[in-house]
């Protein structure tokens, strides 16, 4: 029996203590083994019980998935660690920040390209414009790419947010 060694991206929700220095134990886990983080988002999830949740998206092959999820669920105070990727439906997205610097037919364009992907118009001056654009990962990098021929000036990207569908929580 061969071993699977394809390298494919994982989406980590990791529930933790909000706490100082925890998100650098996380990151130092991953920088520590060479592992390369692709996205990172944290922040405070439940006030109450002062629990963040940290979304990581990482690529490996299943062995070194196994082995980031055991070295992360290890670390203290780590509640609970899932990966979103293989334990079922899931939801991601992502919000950008996109300026864009254009007068006449590219200002025009767009505005148009802005209606097709349901990007917000949060900004407006008379030679640019500033939108802001959720959706996945895939959805975001096309709208970015397609404003790169039209006057993109600057980008501002969130990182991936993501959780399990159903009524179950992390």
């Amino acid at each position: 029996m061969s071993k699977d060694t394809s390298v494919v991206a994982h989406t980590i929700s990791v529930l933790v203590a909000n706490e100082p220095g925890i998100l650098a134990r996380v990151v130092g886990l991953f920088s520590g083994r060479g592992y390369n983080i692709e996205s990172l988002t944290v922040a405070e999830t439940n006030a109450k019980e002062s629990q963040s949740r940290i979304t990581i998206v990482t690529k490996g092959t299943p062995m070194i998935i196994e082995q980031i999820k055991a070295q992360l669920d290890r670390l203290v105070p780590v509640y609970r660690v899932r990966d979103l990727t293989v334990e079922g439906p899931h939801i991601e997205r992502e919000l950008a920040l996109v300026k864009v610097k254009g007068v006449g037919e590219k200002r025009v364009e767009a505005l148009r390209l802005a209606d097709v992907f349901r990007a917000k118009v949060i900004d407006a001056k008379s030679d640019s414009f500033v939108f802001e654009v959720t959706g996945n990962s895939d959805k975001v990098q096309t709208f970015i790419g397609l404003m790169e021929t039209l006057g993109l000036v600057d980008v501002c990207r969130t990182g991936i947010v993501a959780m399990s569908r159903g009524g179950e929580a992390l």
